[in-house]
């Protein structure tokens, strides 16, 4: 075995970039709900980007390490420590062999992502890790860990990389350099969620249109990987109408007859027949995907031509750092 869970926390699952290529079998993608957090993750500890980590929600696990190995942990603080001492987030760490890692308190945001260098060795479900919680495929066992689980790392540190170099603790090491999470994942204080038009945006009336965007929403206690049900002002149609299903995306905003908008998230169906007013922006995906039961969201429209631009710049930022870790880490060997 290389890691042990000992306390399973609230909900720990096994995710990569989801299961592609499948939704016109009725299969759903799944994966990481902030595919960002986790790509920044696998590129600090070396692996690719679409490499397999933990998704830990609000309330960690306990994990025993039986293997030295690098780990990193992005997205969500939820206070992690090694051994009892605290652990800096968004950097490549060293964690000896025999060491704990812990989490605490949510002090931000709600989702965290750990991966560990070489990913963990796994088989792979139609071409994913992914799990899949309610179909029980993918990931391990096709549930979410709970103690007395084993994950076997897919690689074998032979020595510690000589780039992690400065002490943190008994149990841990880490590097000097790390990301500005802001800058990729701007969770503090970011209530404003950007969305383009949805395909039956001239259905509602216009003042639901209005109320859309003038109005703060609430993040609901009935919201889970499939979907965030908001609370707020009710959103009605200028007159009924009976819709074909037709598919949704990750980010898709349904209003269902009570008037409560679903943002769709990665367990999302593969089609919906409500009508959507809007469409959460790719950029803004994983600023939802933070958010807690109980947060306010506001929704603000862009236009499609400047969605794609924000999408662009934040692939490029992504290279950017990509081409910055491998240069630093072939610098600092």
């Amino acid at each position: 075995m290389s890691l042990r869970v000992i306390k399973q926390g609230l909900l720990t699952s096994v995710q990569d970039l989801g299961r592609r290529g499948f939704q016109k079998y009725g299969v759903i993608v799944s994966g990481a709900m902030d595919s960002y957090s986790l790509r920044i993750a696998n590129l600090l500890v070396g692996n690719d980007e679409n490499e397999a980590g933990l998704e830990i929600t609000l309330m960690g696990p306990l994990l025993q390490v039986e293997k030295d190995c690098v780990v990193a942990i992005t997205g969500g603080d939820l206070s992690p420590a090694v051994n009892g001492e605290a652990i800096p987030m968004w950097k490549p760490i060293f964690v000896k062999k025999g060491s704990t890692i812990k989490f605490g308190q949510c002090k931000r945001g709600c989702r965290a992502y750990l991966t560990i260098k070489g990913g963990f060795q796994l088989e792979k479900v139609l071409e994913s890790k992914s799990t899949y919680l309610r179909g029980e495929i993918g990931g391990f066992k096709g549930r979410a860990l709970k103690e007395g689980d084993e994950l076997h790392f897919a690689h074998v540190l032979n020595e510690r990389p000589s780039f992690l170099s400065q002490n943190i603790g008994e149990g841990a090491i880490t590097s000097q350099w790390s990301v500005h999470y802001e800058k990729f994942v701007p969770i503090a204080n970011n209530d404003s969620i950007r969305v383009v038009h949805g395909s039956q945006f001239d259905f509602f009336s216009s003042k639901s249109q209005q109320e859309f965007t003038e109005k703060p929403f609430k993040v609901s206690t009935q919201s889970d990987r499939m979907g965030y049900r908001m609370e707020g002002p009710s959103l009605q149609l200028k007159e009924a109408k009976e819709l074909l299903s037709e598919a949704v995306s990750q980010g898709s905003i349904q209003v269902p007859p009570d008037g409560n908008p679903i943002i769709l998230l990665a367990d999302r169906q593969t089609t919906g027949g409500y009508p959507k007013i809007a469409q959460v922006i790719t950029t803004d995906l994983p600023l939802i995907a933070q958010k807690k039961p109980g947060e306010s969201v506001t929704f603000t429209y862009v236009s499609l031509k400047e969605a794609e631009k924000l999408y662009l710049e934040k692939e490029q930022e992504l290279y950017k750092l990509k081409m910055g870790i491998l240069l630093a880490s072939k610098k600092l060997e």
